[in-house]
């Protein structure tokens, strides 16, 4: 198994990882302000089921098909991509409620996280960097390379999802306060649409 230093290495990387807003950290937050604090913990449980999926690819050897086919890679990204634009055009047109006092989430919790495990799932992006991060903390001598791939996986998630709960909890008691002014409600739609497409952008960009 991993020895104790080699995993304590490891933890103060992710750390840093799961810490430093990027899409999975911006996706929570979105979901989080629009639709309270319940839904940005169902798309960070979402976003760790997705990345928990990539750790079993990674154990697999099905991400290395995806490191090496250009084209295959490309199918992937753009999914993912067409994916979020579609999540950012419908929260943009989408009407905004007539009494912003009704309470009423804008999306239920269990769609948010199946949302979320897509959009995770459907980003090659991250299929690559559990094919080249993970391995980086494997030793021969410490057993099995899949047991060790397994158990780092898991603390990835773990601590991804850490991160995420705290990020919905306090945007989402953000949210609570915004959603109460008319102004912020009617405007919330079109800018977490934008982050949504700025996002599915960004993905259809990105280079192997």
């Amino acid at each position: 198994m991993i020895d104790l230093s080699t995993l304590i290495a490891y933890i103060a990387v992710v750390l840093g990882f799961v810490f430093i807003p990027g899409p999975a950290t911006l996706l929570t937050i979105a979901r989080a302000t629009s639709s309270g604090t319940k839904v940005g913990i169902a798309t960070g449980a979402g976003i760790a089921a997705g990345d928990m999926f990539h750790t079993v690819m990674a154990m697999v050897g099905i991400s290395a098909i995806i490191a090496t086919s250009a084209t295959l890679f490309s199918i992937v990204k753009y999914i993912g991509a067409a994916y979020l634009v579609y999540l950012g055009i419908r929260a943009i047109i989408e009407k905004t409620p007539a009494d912003p006092t009704a309470g009423a989430l804008s999306i239920p919790a269990g769609k948010a996280f199946r949302q979320a495990v897509l959009t995770e799932v459907l980003n090659p992006k991250t299929a690559l960097f559990f094919l080249a991060f993970l391995p980086q903390f494997v030793r021969p001598e410490n057993g099995a390379a899949v047991l060790q791939l397994a158990v780092l996986g898991i603390v990835f998630v773990a601590l991804g999802l850490f991160s995420t709960v705290i990020f919905a909890v306090s945007a989402g008691r953000l949210g609570s306060f915004l959603r109460r002014n008319p102004t912020v409600l009617k405007w919330q739609g079109k800018v977490v649409g934008g982050i949504y497409c700025a996002l599915g952008v960004r993905l259809a960009l990105q280079q192997r």
